[in-house]
């Protein structure tokens, strides 16, 4: 079978960095008042900048299609060009509607020719599974090169008037008119952007990255959802889509705002993700001692020293000082983050050929989790 190599790499963030301080009116105030949860989850995720498909003015910029096509144009040259692309594959958590899929969206914005698309659905391992999809494609000999990319576009999931019928209602029933935290917890870690990757069979470029293997792992047959969107989720821990419920209910509950369940999210995605990622490094062969570079996509810098001491817990330690992480300055792109951490150490130059990169991406929606080792050659 063919080696694959990831041989051009890019990333596009829209528009300028948005601060802590400027995030909010970005988004809208709730109930035209500061949310009490901003700066608790703010301190604790310790994200200071991150990046929205909006304006100064509050328009929307560019839909999630339109940031993933900036993405794979900044891949493409004279020498390689958006009609040279064989197979298109891209992952994301936030589409822009339920049809046609995103892949075709981003493929229709290119306007290159007939080829391949592939669209995987989920949360952060979205991006992941896109990059297998690709790899073996090109390991079995099916096309020559991939072009896979990561991409989100959440910030108009997160802006206040999606929340307005149901902070009404809550008002007419003379409850507390606040969004419940689960929901609001999310509004202050999500950042928009797009990361791609080539994929081809041989070495091309200055530090192409060989692709040594890729495992995927779920629990859903363990735990149940904790992150969703387009559901409510019910007392007895079962998701009820929003097909289920009439029409007037799905503003009034907020049903297509992204909520997750923070107490289960901490019980078990740490424990869960050591796990899988000591099977991952047990099935391969490869000792932690070897990896020259670890690149954790978290949503918090707060679960990075917890899953350091489960590393050690679990007798699969990776020292900190090799660990690579960029979410402070871009936020949690989520199926893009993992695309955007390889694109940033690429061109920090830190590489040298031999080194070897593992990374790590888990997904809280119903605790999924996705890993590849790369070598630099």
């Amino acid at each position: 079978m063919k080696d694959v190599y990831i041989t051009r790499i890019a990333k596009y963030l829209p528009n300028k960095p948005v601060s802590n301080d400027e995030m909010e009116e970005k988004l809208g105030f709730l109930n035209g008042k500061t949310s009490k949860a901003r700066r608790i989850v703010l301190r604790n995720n310790r994200i200071v900048n991150r990046y929205y498909a909006i304006d100064d003015q509050g328009n929307i910029t560019h839909n999630n299609a339109q940031l993933t096509k900036e993405a794979v144009e900044l891949l493409c040259d004279d020498e390689f060009t958006t009609n040279d692309i064989e197979l298109l594959s891209c992952g994301t958590s936030s589409p822009d509607q339920i049809l046609p899929s995103h892949t075709a969206m981003v493929h229709g914005f290119l306007k290159n020719r007939n080829l391949e698309i592939n669209s995987p659905s989920g949360a952060c391992c979205s991006g992941m599974n896109a990059l297998k999809y690709g790899f073996m494609a090109i390991k079995s000999e099916q096309v020559t090169n991939a072009v896979c990319a990561g991409s989100e576009r959440t910030s108009s999931w997160m802006m206040s008037n999606t929340f307005e019928d149901e902070i009404n209602h809550l008002k007419e029933l003379e409850e507390q008119p606040i969004i419940a935290f689960n929901k609001d917890f999310l509004r202050w870690m999500l950042s928009d952007g797009a990361g791609a990757f080539l994929l081809e069979s041989k070495p091309k470029g200055e530090f192409p990255l060989k692709i040594e293997w890729m495992e995927g792992f779920s629990y859903a047959h363990e735990l149940e959802t904790c992150m969703y969107a387009g559901a409510d989720k019910l007392e007895n821990g079962f998701l009820k889509p929003w097909s289920e419920y009439p029409a007037h209910q799905w503003s009034e509950k907020s049903l297509f705002a992204m909520k997750q369940d923070v107490k289960l999210l901490g019980e078990n995605i740490l424990v869960k993700g050591v796990e899988s990622l000591k099977k991952s490094i047990e099935k391969h062969q490869i000792t932690p001692s070897e990896i020259t570079y670890y690149l954790p996509h978290v949503s918090s810098y707060y679960f990075k020293e917890k899953l350091y001491e489960e590393m050690i817990a679990q007798g699969v330690e990776i020292p900190y000082e090799r660990w690579f992480m960029n979410l402070d300055q871009i936020g949690n792109v989520g199926a893009a983050s993992i695309y955007i951490m390889v694109e940033e150490l690429v061109a920090s130059g830190k590489l040298k050929k031999g080194d070897k990169l593992l990374l790590s991406v888990p997904e809280s929606a119903r605790f999924s989790y996705m890993y590849t080792l790369l070598t630099v050659c």
